[in-house]
């Protein structure tokens, strides 16, 4: 729950709705005092896209999930996710701590990408790589001044090791006009930008 230039107090993902990616940067630079050097978007459609041109990706999930909204209907265990199994699991609520246990499934599906893509299954096989680049291609969507080289030094990095980190929280809070919020803890939130920056 944060404010939103020209907006007042919000989400901070309907910055998004209101002003596009120009609006989300803003508001993250405003609240945060880290300034956004480079932006990039893949739509839900891309994300699944991706996942498909490399084969699929395996996941080991903990918990049977069942969420219509999100297409999701999943067992417990390991097993093959195509693009439309993955966007459902990085997107779905429908477990004990809703949002977070979403980010913590979202991590987790990343560094599994992340492992896929350096796999010999992969790297090894030039179809899968032609489609893998022509997808990330049309998937992603970058601010005017990135360039195709951005991108790999990123997903290079990526490949050898990222650290993910969640914001501080103190609970939450129903707004009325927002609905239920996560509220940024008030002493260790700051603290937390000031040691990205």
């Amino acid at each position: 729950y944060v404010d939103i230039p020209g907006y007042g107090q919000n989400k901070i993902n309907a910055a998004y709705s209101f002003g596009g990616a120009q609006l989300l940067a803003q508001t993250v630079e405003h609240n945060t005092g880290i300034r956004i050097d480079h932006y990039a978007e893949i739509g839900f459609g891309g994300f699944a896209s991706i996942v498909d041109a490399m084969g699929g990706i395996e996941m080991c999930p903990a918990e049977a999930i069942q969420d219509p909204l999100a297409g999701l209907d999943i067992q417990a265990g390991c097993q093959e996710f195509d693009g439309a199994a993955g966007l459902g699991y990085v997107r779905t609520r429908a477990t004990a701590q809703g949002d977070l246990d979403r980010v913590a499934r979202q991590r987790e599906f990343m560094g599994a990408m992340m492992s896929r893509l350096t796999s010999p299954a992969v790297w090894l096989n030039p179809w899968r790589w032609y489609r893998l680049g022509s997808t990330g291609a049309k998937a992603l969507t970058v601010d005017s001044g990135d360039h195709v080289w951005h991108l790999a030094w990123l997903m290079l990095r990526m490949a050898l090791g990222t650290e993910s980190e969640t914001v501080p929280t103190s609970g939450t809070m129903d707004t009325g006009h927002a609905g239920n919020v996560l509220l940024w803890d008030d002493s260790a939130a700051p603290a937390f930008f000031d040691g990205l920056k």
